[in-house]
């Protein structure tokens, strides 16, 4: 038997939503689980009316069969307690679009993943960006039945990777090790003068530019630290949410402000909480455009945070004083970046001895 409850809850403006959970029981376990939110009372208690009635008229199994890719993909990005990033939301979104999306959940087979990768790689995507999208599919596939109460299993997505990486439509993305050239960013630097030299540019590109190099954060934690978490005396400041693989909500960590960084964030006005309160997109979208405008290539502003942490080793920090800066718990990334820096360090070891 099907049955539902409206919740209300207020938001952080003060304004009223209503949640309504439509659920089946079967010998006292909860066997299937839908929720969606309402501006209007009477609109959640009509949804939850008409749910429960196919669920009871037709049965958990016929009501799943009749859920596309794309209606499953709506609940993920519709629900406000599921966590998505930028890269998983915008991938989710995207994938909407896709004729896979259109499928039922229940009669997407590993042939039809398949025929979704490799149209994907025929427009001229990566395979490593389409494996990533197929890990997000995936994602969604095994946890639509805890989530929603969706019978479906995500042995399709295995299936397709399988063949896919025989076939090496789809393979690992190479590490990078692009750096920007001193000459590179004085001259993205020139063209970003400009932009703040418009009426309209409000945004510090300078300061954000040479922030993020010194800080070595991402440009998301650049323009979310908020003047409440500077600690003056130990001249750092709280990252809220750092990004972590295991850990992305709570996982905040306090980074020490060195190499001019603290002068940087010394002389931003406060008119606001953030330091920098500005929009990330617009930001990057700034650098890539002067970036593309001078024609340099391959370089992404992602780039900044590794030659962040290249100009710290080069300086002769240890590499767990640089993860204190950088954020990383698995130090084999900065290992990696220490070894590229400096691959002949063994054998300049031994002429010194030598000698």
């Amino acid at each position: 038997m099907a049955f539902y409850r409206v919740e209300k809850r207020i938001r952080a403006d003060g304004s009223p939503r209503y949640r309504c959970a439509v659920r089946v029981k079967n010998k006292g376990k909860i066997v299937f689980n839908e929720s969606r939110t309402f501006i209007k009372k009477a609109a959640a208690e009509a949804w939850g009316k008409k749910r429960s009635q196919e669920l009871t008229q037709h049965g958990v199994k016929a009501v799943c069969s009749q859920i596309s890719l794309s209606e499953l993909l709506d609940k993920y990005l519709n629900d406000n307690q599921i966590h998505l990033g930028d890269t998983k939301r915008y991938v989710l979104t995207k994938l909407k679009e896709s004729e896979l999306a259109t499928l039922s959940i229940t009669d997407i087979k590993a042939h039809h993943v398949v025929t979704y990768a490799k149209n994907r790689c025929a427009t001229g995507v990566k395979g490593s960006t389409v494996m990533q999208q197929l890990s997000y599919l995936k994602w969604c596939m095994r946890l639509a039945k805890p989530n929603f109460g969706y019978e479906v299993s995500d042995e399709c997505v295995n299936e397709a990777k399988i063949a896919l990486y025989d076939q090496r439509v789809i393979f690992k993305a190479e590490k990078r090790s692009r750096r920007p050239t001193d000459n590179e960013l004085e001259k993205i630097k020139a063209r970003l003068v400009e932009r703040q030299s418009y009426k309209c540019g409000k945004i510090p590109f300078i300061d954000i530019l040479d922030f993020s190099i010194l800080s070595c954060m991402r440009i998301g934690e650049v323009c979310s630290i908020r003047w409440e978490d500077v600690d003056k005396k130990q001249k750092a400041v709280m990252v809220r949410d750092r990004k972590d693989p295991r850990k992305k909500i709570g996982n905040h960590m306090m980074v020490p402000l060195i190499g001019g960084a603290w002068e940087i964030i010394q002389k931003q006005p406060k008119t606001d909480e953030r330091i920098f309160p500005f929009n990330k997109r617009s930001v990057s979208k700034g650098f890539q455009d002067a970036r593309t405008e001078l024609g340099i290539k391959d370089l992404r502003y992602h780039d900044l945070r590794r030659e962040g942490a290249s100009r710290l080793l080069e300086k002769g920090y240890a590499i767990d004083e640089v993860a204190q800066v950088t954020g990383h718990k698995n130090i084999n990334t900065l290992w990696q970046i220490y070894t590229d820096l400096f691959p002949n360090r063994l054998q300049d070891k031994e002429n010194q001895t030598a000698s």
